[in-house]
């Protein structure tokens, strides 16, 4: 059904929100609830993705506010717990007593696989950075070309169009070492290069050769907010925007 998802939401969500549950004014999928329990406050962050949902919880004894919510789920529609999340939209997550993991090692082997059918150039081994110093400069002459009419190869464009893209899902999620590259990268998405295109590739067997690198998040009783920009005095703006 076409307006399966939509059919799924409606009922969902204001069963959600008569629950209890706010729903997030950033992410209309995310919803939290705080209560209190036996005289302490407990508190539900649930995410959903088509028919799927996700729980983050502190506390699961048999008067939680998590095992109240469950059961009344379960008693509302026909759910399977499929117990800790390992995975999430190719995002790698795991935990430990002291912290929790977000990697992408499989979303970069399933990219190697595809864009990289000969695997990884012995060449690129002595090269430890995304980019080159040459990166700016490719992407000043492909702006010219656009500038001057010159059209790109079709397959070459469909090629790099689909791998930036892929590139960029990893910078957004647990991969900011590479935002510069491919924030410059798609600057020339619709007047790729093969310079350019070479320059995607590079970012890619980076990713390959480092692909255990992920985001740790420790735990904390504090919670101290951190914040990172890359300065660019020279532009007077930032190249790759910020991290928290």
């Amino acid at each position: 059904m076409a307006q399966a998802g939509r059919r799924w939401q409606r009922s969902l969500f204001p069963w959600l929100i008569g629950w209890g549950f706010q729903q997030s004014s950033s992410d209309p999928c995310v919803f939290v609830c705080n209560k209190t329990i036996d005289g302490a406050q407990q508190s539900l962050t649930l995410g959903c993705y088509v028919d799927d949902l996700f729980i983050l919880y502190s506390n699961d004894s048999p008067t939680s506010l998590y095992t109240t919510f469950t059961t009344d789920l379960s008693a509302r529609w026909n759910v399977e717990d499929e117990g800790p999340v390992s995975d999430l939209l190719n995002v790698d997550i795991a935990t430990d007593a002291d912290c929790v993991l977000l990697k992408q090692e499989k979303y970069i082997a399933q990219l190697v696989d595809t864009y990289l059918p000969n695997g990884v150039p012995n060449s690129f081994h002595k090269n430890h950075a995304p980019a080159s110093d040459e990166l700016p400069h490719y992407i000043d002459a492909a702006l010219l070309a656009k500038e001057r009419g010159e059209l790109p190869d079709p397959k070459l464009r469909a090629t790099y169009q689909s791998l930036v893209g892929a590139l960029l899902y990893c910078a957004t999620q647990t991969r900011p070492d590479i935002a510069y590259a491919v924030g410059m990268l798609c600057r020339a998405m619709s007047c790729p290069t093969p310079d350019t295109l070479g320059a995607t590739q590079r970012v890619l067997y980076y990713l390959s050769r480092h692909r255990s690198v992920g985001l740790r998040y420790a735990r904390s009783d504090s919670l101290p907010l951190a914040g990172f920009s890359d300065s660019d005095w020279a532009t007077r703006h930032s190249t790759s925007g910020h991290v928290f």
